[in-house]
C-alpha cells in the first residue's frame, strides 16, 4: 500500500471533477445539450471511480482521514443529483471507520465543519444538497444501531450549520445591513 500514490489519484480525480470546464450548470441550455450528448457527464463517471476505489481500500481508509474529507465535500457539493447520492454515503463511512477505531469521529466532524464553511462561502451547496445528505446518512445510520445516535447528532448539526450558511451567503447579497447583522448573529 503506497499511501502518497492513493493520495495523488483521490486528489487528482477531485481536481478533474471540480475544475470549471466540467460545471455543465454553468452553460447555456443549448451548450449543454451539446456537451452531455456527445460526452455524458464525465463529472458523474469520475466520482463513481472514486466512490469505487475508497471502498477497495479496506482497513487503510484511516489513513485518509481527515485529509481526504475537504476534497469528498467539494465532490459532493457538484449539482448532480447521481453524483451526490453515490459519494455522499463516503461520508458515512469515513464516520464508520473513525468511529471503529476510537469510539467517536471528533476528527471527521471538525474536518466537515471546517471545509463546509469555506466550501458554502466560495458558492457551493443548497437546499437540496442539505436534505440529500441528511436522508443518506440517516438511512446508513439504520443499519449500525450503535452509532445511529450519534450520527443523527452530528446531521442535524451539520444541517443547522448549512441552513445558517446558506442563509448568511444569501444574505450578504442582500443590502440591508440589519439582515446582515442578524444572519451573521445567528451563524455565529
Amino acid at each position: 500500500f503506497n499511501l502518497q500514490l492513493w493520495n495523488n489519484y483521490f486528489h487528482l480525480a477531485v481536481a478533474f471533477i471540480t475544475q470549471d470546464s466540467l460545471q455543465l450548470e454553468n452553460f447555456s441550455h443549448a451548450k449543454y445539450n451539446k456537451i452531455q450528448n456527445k460526452y455524458g457527464d464525465m463529472r458523474r463517471l469520475i466520482g463513481f471511480a472514486i466512490r469505487d476505489m475508497w471502498y477497495k481500500l479496506g482497513q487503510n481508509k484511516i489513513c485518509f482521514i481527515p485529509g481526504m474529507v475537504g476534497p469528498i465535500l467539494e465532490m459532493t457539493l457538484i449539482p448532480e443529483v447521481e453524483l451526490r447520492k453515490a459519494t455522499i454515503p463516503i461520508f458515512f463511512d469515513m464516520m464508520l471507520c473513525e468511529y471503529q477505531r476510537t469510539a467517536e469521529f471528533k476528527k471527521f466532524e471538525n474536518e466537515i465543519i471546517l471545509k463546509l464553511d469555506h466550501e458554502v462561502e466560495g458558492g457551493r451547496g443548497d437546499e437540496h444538497y442539505m436534505q440529500l445528505f441528511e436522508s443518506i446518512l440517516k438511512e446508513c445510520a439504520c443499519q449500525y444501531p450503535g452509532i445511529s445516535n450519534l450520527v443523527e447528532r452530528f446531521v442535524n448539526l451539520i444541517k443547522a450549520l448549512l441552513g445558517r450558511l446558506l442563509d448568511y451567503r444569501t444574505v450578504m447579497n442582500d443590502e440591508s445591513k440589519d439582515n446582515r447583522m442578524s444572519c451573521t448573529v445567528n451563524l455565529l
